[in-house]
């Protein structure tokens, strides 16, 4: 160990804006203290990156704050649709969808719902729990450098409020440092993708008229494709608070001074359709659309997640969940290196897992962007395209749920938000050869995907509760009653020191879990009666076995030795 450390944590977070603050929230489930250091003085103050998936929703579930957030979130609760129209006062308005989950169809895979919740609304909400989980948040705290060796990560950090420096030890090091991440410079990794798409500055702003043109027209967000007034319109309270998205040209000479007030009052009033609109402005911030993901996700002891690690085009909602699905990820495995229950492998498996992922997810990000004519937003035109608008990807009968209608441009969302797949990684028995994210949802218990949803009640319960439930802190074996595999797991877990959860399936009196609604849970994760199915810590399938073998205990050893790293 360095001699003059100030610090010593298991884990330093280089951000403390949402991701960071996710990995926090994750990392301290599992036990594991750790710092996160944040530049800025406080959380964000501005409404950004407000779409939470169904996955995320998952994720904040099993870690006890989906009711927070959900709290936090009510105002919006009731927004639902994307709409699209030359103005908001014409007849030529209609819309991209009017429900993220018309039906409730989407029942059938998650437990967990889509919901509205803006940056500066969920991080106080994060920020109220992880302190009691064991991490030491210190805003207003910057990175100054770094280095590593092979016994951990030393960081030399400033106070930007005193001046005074300190000197942070730690094992290993998360930057969630954002889209321009210092860390991710000085491990000089390079980045792929198209690269800058757009450019947008958001403007914040007060109207006690506007609710009145809007009426009862709930959207999420409004696209206004007027020329010359064109942008993207969010409610903040559905009241008087609102939020502009006005597009930005630097290439053609625009600065942010170009963005006066009574430039962007006009603007907003062109583009709502009502010229004598009250507009008080009380807000600006220039943001950037691209297409970017990091060539490498991490280097010895260091690791990104989120924007550092891929930037993606907002439409779709798909970049913060991607890096929040970044943090759960990195989290588990470190929390398993940290305790003893895997070795360093393991940790080599989240570049091999979350890059395949960023890649396919960016691409569609930009294609949405395209089909939904992002204001700012000129794709550059494909051969035998006239618009230059990326094809919709083709909705199958299982990707409706969550994307709004399953038609045309909302197919296929649910397939990216949380049907996408580890071909490789801490995975047995993947097809490397399938999709990253598959054209149509299909979530039946093979090994890389994220592992069904069916309801189960344990002897006694009086509620059930879905298997994403049973999965956050240790692998998870199901089975069946009255075969080996139960004894089997047991013993194995004993023998390995591991946290490993065993449950019996069925209706007998030697079942751990019953089915509820008579469901068979065989036949939802694509296994038998003989088989078994192990699930990772982060709810994904590790390993299945469709019959039963000659001997269990051994099988098992030998499985999560390999994807523990611990021969």
């Amino acid at each position: 160990m360095k001699e003059n450390v100030d610090h010593h944590v298991p884990v330093l977070i280089v951000g403390g804006s949402l991701v960071g603050l996710c990995t926090s929230l994750f990392l301290g489930r599992h036990g594991i203290r750790h710092m996160v250091v944040e530049k800025h003085a406080g959380t964000s103050m501005h409404p950004r990156g407000r779409g939470i998936n169904v996955r995320t929703m998952e994720l904040f579930r099993v870690a006890r704050v989906e009711d927070r957030i959900r709290e936090a979130a009510s105002v919006l609760a009731d927004n639902h649709g994307i709409m699209q129209g030359g103005s908001l006062t014409g007849d030529d308005q209609e819309w991209l969808f009017q429900e993220i989950d018309p039906g409730g169809a989407l029942a059938r895979f998650s437990p967990a719902a889509w919901c509205l919740c803006s940056q500066n609304d969920i991080e106080p909400v994060l920020m109220s729990v992880t302190p009691s989980l064991g991490a030491d948040l210190r805003f207003s705290t910057e990175l100054l450098s770094f280095d590593q060796d092979p016994g951990g990560v030393t960081a030399i950090v400033k106070n930007r409020e005193t001046g005074e420096h300190s000197t942070v030890r730690a094992d290993y090091l998360v930057a969630a440092d954002g889209p321009r991440s210092p860390v991710r410079e000085a491990l000089r990794i390079g980045q792929s993708g198209s690269g800058d798409l757009f450019h947008n500055v958001s403007i914040t702003f007060r109207s006690q008229m506007l609710p009145h043109v809007v009426g009862d027209r709930r959207f999420i967000v409004c696209y206004l494709t007027k020329p010359d007034a064109d942008g993207a319109l969010l409610p903040v309270d559905n009241g008087e608070r609102w939020v502009f998205h006005a597009p930005w040209h630097p290439d053609r000479g625009e600065t942010l001074e170009d963005f006066t007030d009574e430039r962007c009052v006009e603007h907003i009033r062109r583009a709502v359709g009502a010229p004598d609109l009250d507009v008080e402005v009380t807000g600006k911030a220039p943001w950037h659309a691209a297409e970017r993901v990091a060539e490498r996700y991490a280097v010895g002891r260091v690791f990104l997640a989120g924007d550092s690690a891929h930037e993606m085009s907002p439409t779709g909602a798909f970049g913060s969940n991607t890096g929040i699905q970044d943090a759960h990820n990195i989290a588990w495995k470190l929390a398993a290196v940290l305790d003893g229950s895997a070795g360093p492998g393991l940790l080599q498996t989240y570049e091999a897992e979350r890059l395949p992922v960023a890649r396919a997810t960016s691409e569609r990000a930009s294609a949405r962007s395209a089909e939904h004519s992002h204001p700012g937003y000129e794709p550059d035109p494909e051969p035998g395209s006239a618009s230059g608008a990326a094809p919709a990807p083709e909705a199958g009968p299982d990707s409706a749920p969550g994307g709004g209608g399953g038609g045309g441009r909302q197919g296929g969302v649910l397939s990216v938000a949380m049907g996408y797949r580890y071909n490789r990684g801490a995975v047995l028995g993947a097809d490397p050869d399938r999709p990253v994210v598959p054209e149509r949802m299909r979530l039946c218990g093979d090994p890389g995907s994220r592992a069904p949803h069916m309801w189960l009640c344990g002897p006694g319960d009086p509620e059930p509760k879905s298997t994403v439930d049973l999965y956050e802190r240790s692998f998870v074996l199901l089975c069946s009653e009255g075969t080996a595999w139960r004894a089997a797991g047991r013993s194995v877990a004993e023998q390995l020191g591991l946290p490993l959860d065993v449950y019996a399936i069925g209706t007998g009196p030697e079942a751990d879990l019953i089915p509820a609604n008579g469901g068979d849970w065989t036949e939802v994760h694509g296994t038998t009666e003989e088989g078994a199915i192990l699930v990772r810590p982060d709810g994904f399938v590790a390993w299945r076995s469709a019959q039963a073998v000659a001997d269990p205990a051994a099988v098992l050893h030998e499985v999560l030795t390999t994807l523990l790293d611990r021969s």
